[in-house]
């Protein structure tokens, strides 16, 4: 169970290291910059601890797709920057195919 919180805290942080990546305006900011910095590395941390018992392909398609999503939110929000529908096709043809992967294959850790 431990390492589907390490997958999530990895999406969480992952999501805001990006979120400081577009506020950091080409790495121009100080604080920012280290924030996604600093994000960034967590996350990849958290990541590397999930992958013990969860395998890399779906370790990764979950995170990506959620990530993307989250990001996806964030930027609506706070960026203003707000998705047509075909990226709202798009995040659900993602959302699928993560959702193929976690309900059909048998990938396992070796």
């Amino acid at each position: 169970m431990n390492e589907w919180l390490f997958l999530l805290g990895a999406i969480a942080v992952e999501t805001f290291a990006t979120s400081m990546l577009g506020l950091s305006e080409q790495f121009t900011k100080p604080l920012p910059t280290i924030a996604m910095v600093v994000g960034y590395l967590l996350s990849l941390y958290l990541l590397s601890q999930a992958l013990h018992t969860i395998p890399i392909g779906l370790a990764y398609a979950i995170w990506s797709a959620l990530g993307i999503v989250f990001i996806t939110f964030i930027g609506a929000v706070f960026f203003k920057q707000v998705p047509d529908v075909p990226a709202y096709i798009g995040l659900a043809l993602i959302m699928a195919g993560v959702a193929v992967i976690n309900l059909f294959s048998k990938m396992e850790v070796h």
